[in-house]
């Protein structure tokens, strides 16, 4: 049977609301050619539950069972929308917060063909945020609703609710592969990386009835970094994280030369210090998507810390220089030495901390032959790498 629309619903951990779910859904969908995708990821037996459910559900219901949970929940979803048998692919999650006899109103609004994505939101009129529970909650939905618009002004002007993760999608119209999920807020993903046309029906958002929320303080921790990211690309969240060891750097100086240490010693106190933190906050939170393919880590760590060693060795030389010659202080100099050196300290671990180095070695062992370098200057790399990295996704 040809299926016009796919219902895409990840789940973790939903063994008790699938049955409800699907009843809903199919009978939300009846007299449509549709059929529903559960994406899953779960610890418990919702793949198994999803099976028995499917032997008796009003539409067909098949279930992808992921072996790494990479992107999390937004990962989940792109999973299905690439495993979806049709180009329109309705999105929601599988906690009975978001109405399934709300998807009759998205395809209608998606049928007057001037939409590619319509998303349910909870605020605009006729929508009700009620089912997030506690005031807490509904602040930190608005406030975070607000942050992402106000970074992204001119995509999500349309939008009231970028990150609901209950809405249409024209998958003909994204480019799956340029999607890189982190988290929840895959919608956001979608209307930051692509160049489509956006539209809204009001969504009243329920209460959960069974299991728990997702919804922790990593998850927030993981919507910045990934906001972030959209928003300026893996410069701007290296240079992020450079400036909260900037400011360790300078708080261990001060401390330090405020108990009597000599600043050129306080100086390589905390540049070592700042070293380690770096790396590790870069490792998790910059360079995640290209560790799988770059060198090991303790190859990863050995070169930027050595890198990082050699930059202060001659970083603090010219920091002194700075004091003795232009009689500043030890802390504003460190502070100018330390913006300059940032780009270098980018573009190094960019082009060979992390460069890959499967794909060489692959091409080397197949034909016999010794890897060599390839033949772009540096020049050319280095400006290749700032596009790639820091425009995107190139909202100015």
């Amino acid at each position: 049977m040809t299926v016009d629309v796919t219902v895409v619903i990840p789940t973790y951990n939903e063994r008790d609301n699938i049955a409800e779910l699907v009843d809903r859904v199919g009978a939300a969908l009846a007299g449509r050619r549709a059929e529903i995708l559960v994406v899953d990821d779960s610890t418990d037996a919702t793949a198994d539950e999803v099976v028995r459910v499917a032997a008796s559900a009003p539409l067909p219901v098949r279930v992808v069972r992921r072996e790494r949970n990479t992107g999390g929940l937004g990962g989940a979803v792109v999973r299905g929308l690439a495993e979806a048998e049709a180009d329109i692919c309705v999105v929601m999650d599988g906690d009975l917060q978001h109405p399934p006899e709300l998807i009759p109103a998205m395809l209608e609004r998606h049928a007057a063909g001037d939409a590619d994505v319509v998303a349910a939101s909870r605020y605009i009129g006729g929508g009700d945020s009620h089912g997030l529970g506690t005031a807490v909650r509904f602040g930190v939905s608005r406030a975070s609703t607000w942050l992402t618009k106000a970074m992204f002004p001119r995509r999500l002007a349309g939008c009231t609710d970028p990150m609901t993760g209950f809405f249409l999608v024209d998958r003909r119209r994204i480019e799956l592969a340029d999607l890189k999920p982190q988290g929840f807020k895959i919608l956001l993903e979608i209307l930051a990386r692509s160049d489509v046309r956006a539209a809204e029906v009001p969504m009243r958002f329920h209460e959960r009835r069974h299991g728990t929320s997702k919804a922790s303080l990593r998850q927030g921790v993981t919507f910045v970094a990934h906001l972030t990211r959209l928003r300026f690309g893996k410069m701007s969240l290296f240079a992020v994280i450079g400036l909260v060891g900037a400011v360790a750097n300078l708080a261990i100086m001060w401390i330090l030369t405020s108990l009597g240490t000599p600043y050129i010693w306080a100086a390589i106190i905390g540049a070592e210090v700042t070293i380690i933190g770096n790396f590790l906050l870069q490792e998790r939170f910059v360079f995640a998507d290209m560790r799988p393919d770059a060198r090991a880590l303790g190859a990863r760590f050995a070169a930027s810390f050595a890198f990082n060693n050699v930059e202060a060795a001659l970083r603090i030389p010219v920091m002194a220089l700075m004091v003795e010659s232009w009689h500043i202080s030890s802390v504003l100099a460190t502070a100018i030495s330390l913006v300059v050196a940032f780009f270098a300290r980018f573009l190094f671990h960019s082009l060979v901390v992390y460069a890959p180095r499967r794909a060489r070695k692959a091409d080397a062992a197949a034909t016999g032959a010794a890897v060599e370098p390839k033949a772009d200057t540096a020049a050319q790399r280095i400006i290749r790498a700032i596009d790639a990295e820091a425009m995107k996704p190139g909202e100015l």
